[in-house]
């Protein structure tokens, strides 16, 4: 669908974000001649720069992070005449008369506001948009992680905006439902007729989703610290792709009836009790180690950290839904920060067969898994019982393989290049309603009272291990193994 006319208004325009994610993802599409040609890039920032010092910015710290497609001289030119820099103060109402000035004065042109500052102001930039006639039914905002600590701030932030924008212009942005795998995880699901009718208890054993960072804190000390595993990764990215393999079929692709059904199956999560809360759930720190070869610090010893800091860089923890479809399936959420490998995927096993023929025992067999790899490669692998090759029957473990860059010849779109172009088009299918977050919120709230309220620290692991072995003792209750801890066949 060809975009109309905008004007993209980014503050926090001379961010990380902006600059390493944001911008680099608008030139893809601008490359791919997706973009209008008046179309505009309006970075919004503090500093009292230039339009040629902003520029110059942008050519040192956003241009060497573009890999693909390649960045040619006119090609650039072309793009970076889009950019205005605006400097303003975003909680100064008097110092938006810069901004007004340089929106085009055009209602029927999009105007979309993307928020990559700190969630402390949203409510106060969202405010003085107002206050300057800034926004219209036409204007659109769009709110960037973390939305709220816990689920008061969560519904604080909800209303503020709300107060300026109808919910239909808010897009709550999450950039793990732009990825092309979790896409293809609503085509596996409901373009296929092959899994819905297993699609259930009666054939599924157990549900792993698994986002593994070999990275550490890096320079986000001063934010994460203050957040955690748990607030950072499993309340938003987990949460929603757990949603989307347990959500029952949607009426339709259409943004409500997609979050109709996510929002069902958060409401259907069951809540933890102090009891159980300390029998399935997991929190650790990273120790230091070994990530590649590499000696890491621990996460005390990370520049400028607490000397006696409890936050958790790794969380685990078994979930269940309580409905007719997933009752007594259970689900293995995994985080962490300094782990073994880096990836994210998600791990659907089947149950086992009933009775073998053959002459191997039963438990000899791998179970059928269905695994989603969403990074570092994007695809889908089905792990099925074969025969090996020889005489006799002896089977042995093999892989069906879909690599979507080899199936599908065509670039391939990062998450920011989608969710961008859905905002500018006004479609609202992959961003978090109102009601999901604070659903999300009030599911995980009881956990961090449980841990504000403890005394005790995170359990330490090693950096560069898979995390603290009460994690493998979790699932390990149930006769099962995390995939990575599965070890080949001899």
């Amino acid at each position: 669908m060809a975009l109309s006319d905008f004007d993209l208004v980014l503050f926090g325009g001379s961010g990380d974000l902006a600059m390493r994610k944001l911008l680099p993802a608008m030139y893809a599409r601008d490359v791919a001649n997706d973009l209008p040609p008046t179309a505009r890039i309006i970075c919004v920032g503090r500093a009292d720069a230039s339009q040629e010092d902003f520029l110059q910015t942008v050519e040192t710290t956003s241009k060497p992070l573009i890999k693909s497609p390649a960045v040619t001289p006119a090609a650039w030119a072309r793009f970076t005449a889009r950019i205005v820099y605006v400097s303003l103060n975003a909680t100064d109402a008097a110092s938006y008369k810069s901004l007004v000035e340089a929106l085009r004065k055009d209602d029927a042109i999009t105007k979309v506001y993307y928020l990559a500052t700190p969630p402390a102001i949203f409510a106060q930039i969202c405010e003085n948009l107002k206050s300057n006639g800034l926004v219209t039914p036409n204007s659109r905002v769009v709110l960037e992680k973390p939305l709220g600590r816990d689920l008061a701030s969560a519904k604080q932030i909800n209303a503020e905006v709300g107060k300026v924008f109808e919910e239909s212009q808010i897009y709550r942005i999450d950039h793990y439902l732009g990825k092309e795998t979790v896409q293809n995880l609503l085509a596996l699901r409901f373009g296929n007729i092959l899994f819905e009718p297993l699609w259930r208890r009666e054939w599924i054993s157990d549900v792993q989703i698994t986002i593994a960072e070999k990275l550490g804190v890096g320079n986000r000390l001063g934010y994460y610290d203050t957040s955690g595993a748990l607030r950072d990764m499993l309340q938003n990215h987990l949460l929603q792709l757990l949603c989307i393999v347990a959500m029952e079929p949607p009426t339709s692709i259409a943004p409500d009836a997609v979050r109709d059904a996510k929002l069902q199956v958060l409401r259907s999560l069951k809540k933890f009790t102090p009891t159980t809360l300390a029998q399935n759930i997991v929190r650790g720190q990273y120790r230091a180690g070994h990530v590649d070869g590499k000696a890491v610090p621990s996460y005390r010893d990370e520049p400028d950290a607490p000397a006696h800091s409890r936050t958790e860089t790794f969380v685990a923890m078994k979930a269940e839904i309580d409905t007719w479809r997933w009752a007594g399936v259970p689900f293995y959420l995994r985080t962490g920060k300094r782990m073994a490998d880096g990836l994210a995927e998600i791990v659907v096993r089947f149950k086992q067969i009933p009775h073998s023929i053959f002459a191997q025992p039963t438990n000899s067999f791998q179970p059928n898994s269905l695994v989603i790899r969403l990074q570092p490669d994007e695809g889908l692998r089905m792990n099925l019982m074969a025969k090996t090759p020889g005489d006799g029957m002896r089977l042995k473990q093999a892989e069906l393989e879909l690599d979507f860059r080899e199936s599908f010849k065509a670039p391939r779109m990062e998450a920011y290049e989608r969710l961008l172009l859905d905002v500018l088009r006004g479609q609202l299918t992959l961003f978090m309603r109102g009601d999901e977050l604070e659903a999300a919120w009030e599911w995980v709230e009881p956990i961090l009272n449980s841990w504000e309220s403890d005394d005790s620290f995170p359990l330490p692991y090693a950096s560069g291990t898979w995390g603290p072995a009460a994690a493998s003792a979790l699932i390990g209750r149930d006769g099962l193994q995390w995939r990575e801890e599965v070890l080949p066949e001899d």
